[in-house]
Parts: C-alpha cells; sequence; structure tokens
C-alpha cells in the first residue's frame, strides 16, 4: 500500500470550524457532497445501512450520478453488514468503493481486529475538509435516544486542505487509479483564515506515534490550562508522565471520560489510572450525559486537537489513525467553551479515594497498571503484523454469496 509523506511543519492561513455530533457534522457533509464538482475522497471507519447511511448513500449516488469521481474507504471490522443493494447502486452509478482489510466471520464472529482504519475524512473537489470522530451511523444523533454519542469533528478550508487531499488519494487510489484520475492541484489553494494547522496520522510503518508525540509536545509546554476530552482513555507511560509533570508545576489539567460508556471495560480501564493521576493534581471529569466519543483536547489559549485517535493502545499502537492539530486563539476559545459547558452541566467531578484498610493493595495496583503502561508499546509490536489489502468491491461479486467479494487492489 503506497503511503503518502507528511510534514510536521505548521501551515498557516487555515479556517478551521467546530462541528458537534451528528446535528452539525452530517448536514454540513452531505451539503457539501451534493455540491461538488469534481471528487469526493470519504474514509471511514463506520458505515451503518441506518438513517445517515441512506442520506450518506443518496448524495453519493447522486454525486457519481453526474460525473463527480467518488471514492469511498470504510473499514472491514468496522463496517461488515452493508447489504449488496446497498453496495450494488452505488458501484454502478461509479463509485468506487473500497474495504480495508475485509474479513470473513468464523463462527459468526469477526476476527479481524487488529490494526484497523479507524480515520474519519472528507475531502470534497480538493478544497473542503472534514476530519474527526464521527462515524456514519444513527448513534450520533440525539434521537437515537439515550445511547447517541457526544462527539466531534472540523470543518477545515485552506492550504492543509492539500495536505489531506493527497494523504487521501496515496491511501486510498493504487498507482493507475492515480494516473487516471487526476484532480486539480490544489497546492496553491488559498489563505481562508488565520489558524496555522498541521495534519498528522498514525500508521505501522513510518507513523508509529506521531499524533501521541504532538500531545506529549504539546503537554511539556504547557503553562496555564489542558482539558483533555476522550472517549477511550488508557495511554501509555510517557504520556501519563507529561500529564503529571504538567498538573504538578501548577498547570490546571483536566480529563473529561466517560461516565456512561458504551462499553463498561472502558470505564474499569480508565479507573485503574485515577489514583495515579489525581495523586499529581489532575482533575478528572465523568460525562454522565450519553456515551463521549469525542478525541478532542487543547492547551493553553492557542493549541487543540481534533481527530480520530483515542488515547488508548488500538489508536496509540495499532490503528491508521489521522488528526489535525491547530494553533489558533478563536477555535481554542469555541473548543474551550464547549468543554467547559460539558464539565459544568453534565458531568461528575471524581474525588480522590479516601485511605481505608485496603491502602496497600491500592497502591500495589496502581503501581502494576503504571509499569504495564510503561511497556504497551513495545508488547503492541508483538501483536499478529500483517499487510492488510484495500479491495475494490465489483458488481460482478455482488451477484455471489459473499456481499463484500472484492478483487484486491
Amino acid at each position: 500500500m503506497t503511503r503518502a509523506s507528511q510534514s510536521s511543519r505548521w501551515v498557516p492561513g487555515n479556517q478551521f470550524e467546530l462541528l458537534e455530533n451528528g446535528e452539525d457534522f452530517f448536514p454540513r457533509v452531505f451539503d457539501a457532497i451534493r455540491k461538488a464538482r469534481r471528487e469526493v475522497m470519504l474514509e471511514t471507519f463506520i458505515l451503518f445501512d441506518d438513517k445517515i447511511g441512506q442520506e450518506l448513500h443518496a448524495v453519493l449516488l447522486a454525486a457519481a450520478q453526474r460525473g463527480v469521481q467518488v471514492h469511498v474507504l470504510v473499514d472491514g471490522f468496522g463496517s461488515p453488514d452493508l447489504p449488496d443493494q446497498y453496495l450494488r447502486a452505488l458501484v454502478e452509478a461509479g463509485v468506487h468503493f473500497r474495504v480495508f482489510d475485509p474479513g470473513k466471520r468464523v463462527m459468526g464472529q469477526r476476527l479481524n481486529v487488529l490494526r484497523r482504519m479507524h480515520r474519519k475524512i472528507v475531502v470534497v473537489d480538493g478544497e473542503l475538509g472534514f476530519i474527526g470522530g464521527i462515524n456514519y451511523s444513527a448513534d450520533h444523533v440525539a434521537d437515537f435516544g439515550p445511547e447517541a454519542k457526544q462527539d466531534y469533528a472540523v470543518q477545515v478550508r485552506g492550504p492543509i486542505v492539500a495536505q489531506m487531499h493527497h494523504f487521501t488519494r496515496e491511501a486510498v487510489l493504487d498507482p493507475d487509479d492515480r494516473r487516471r484520475n487526476k484532480a486539480s492541484n490544489t497546492r496553491g489553494l488559498p489563505y481562508e483564515g488565520t489558524a496555522h494547522a498541521i495534519f498528522v496520522t498514525r500508521d505501522n510503518h513510518g507513523h508509529t506515534n506521531d499524533i501521541e508525540r504532538h500531545y506529549r509536545i504539546a503537554l511539556r509546554s504547557a503553562r496555564k490550562r489542558v482539558v483533555i476530552a476522550n472517549a477511550y482513555f488508557f495511554p501509555g507511560y510517557r504520556f501519563i508522565r507529561e500529564m503529571r509533570r504538567a498538573a504538578r508545576r501548577g498547570v490546571d489539567v483536566r480529563l473529561i471520560l466517560q461516565g456512561q460508556p458504551d462499553m463498561p471495560i472502558v470505564k474499569t480501564a480508565a479507573g485503574l489510572l485515577y489514583d495515579h493521576l489525581l495523586r499529581a493534581g489532575v482533575r478528572i471529569y465523568e460525562y454522565c450525559d450519553r456515551p463521549l466519543h469525542g478525541k478532542v483536547a487543547l492547551v493553553d489559549d492557542e493549541w487543540s486537537t481534533v481527530g480520530s485517535s483515542n488515547l488508548d493502545p488500538l489508536s496509540l499502537s495499532l490503528n491508521l489513525e489521522a488528526n489535525v492539530i491547530i494553533r489558533d486563539r478563536a477555535f481554542n476559545s469555541t473548543l474551550y467553551g464547549r468543554l467547559a459547558h460539558l464539565m459544568e452541566n453534565s458531568c461528575k467531578q471524581v474525588e480522590p479515594t479516601p485511605k481505608s484498610r485496603w491502602e496497600g493493595l491500592r497502591l500495589v495496583r496502581s503501581y502494576c497498571v503504571f509499569h504495564l503502561m510503561r511497556w504497551f508499546p513495545a508488547w503492541a509490536g508483538w501483536l499478529p503484523r500483517h499487510e492488510p489489502t484495500i479491495s475494490l468491491v465489483k458488481a460482478n461479486a455482488l451477484a455471489t454469496d459473499n456481499p463484500q467479494a472484492a478483487s484486491a487492489t
């Protein structure tokens, strides 16, 4: 698989708009696809055949029918059950629909769990981008009910979109497709705003820890405040060390985690770190209105990040992820306002556990967890490592019993 190069240099002249939950995100993305003139590139971990998936299907189908080049990449584990008719209509209209590492079920179970394509990126006409943590499923809108997810994404304009565009084309298309489907040159995208930005990804080759490294650099430089809101929190030793150091030198470090998790083990794992963080002065808030799915953070008055990467072993050591790092006071202020509202109105602050007769056992547990975290990045390298395929769905293959039968590109 071809991998695009990426830069760690700040790119000036960008405009970012924070999109909160599906109510903000889906109308913007669908409207952008409706207005597409040349090309739509879309990557997502989850695409379901529900009301959101059906609306996406309609706008992609219409775009392809009016001659727009449409390329979609979904993950084989995250989007395993798309029906034949859903895919066939898109493929026959000319949509290039690809599946990252498709896997067959064994006794009804999906076994292709590790090293998933977890990114959520859209680039329209090489000029307008979207990136964040929101999948294409109905559980990202409030009318889904108590299990509707709280999440964030951004709409992006400006020169950084050229990097997003180049990356998605390199990641999705094979060399022949890139030669046949040359898009307009977007290197000269005009300045659209005041934000400096870095587009940063994580893979299992040359960029194994780039996202975590940017987090740690920001924590190390923090002087005033840090707010991290993340759905799945169990980072490595060096990350926790930088959080503790920041809190101990007087930085207001706050962590927003799931109080009503979509998976109970999420809260259990994060809870093992509470004592270690609280003793250093980190404030921990549990969001209790509904499952928190966001992956956002801010440091001081300028630095922010939004993307697909959780702060757990899967995202930091195994999955393919993408974030934007943003340096802009206005965006930082907007994000801080949204997160402050969450902490004030929808969160429960975690208090330190009083000392008890089991204090010694609690300290031993904390010590063991601390050193487990210290070594997990190395252990992740021992897990099965294969070269995933990207498979192009073909109309003639959909007539078979396998809805995702495809030929590997």
